[in-house]
């Protein structure tokens, strides 16, 4: 389970973070909504809250086997 944790959904929550956080930076520079890029960014912060709670729970995972 933390094999899958560590190398499936962890990667997976990195783009995540990735992709919003770039989403919200190109709508910044082109002069886009700011009502759109405060979305953007809020929705940053709850992707990196589980990126870190996927990493913390195959951290556990891999210290109880």
């Amino acid at each position: 389970m933390s094999s899958f944790l560590s190398t499936v959904v962890l990667p997976i929550a990195l783009a995540a973070v990735t992709i919003v956080l770039l989403l919200g930076l190109f709508n910044m520079m082109r002069g886009g909504s700011p009502n759109t890029s405060q979305k953007l960014m809020r929705l940053r912060v709850l992707f990196q809250f589980i990126a870190v709670v996927i990493a913390m729970l195959a951290v556990w995972l891999l210290g109880k086997s």
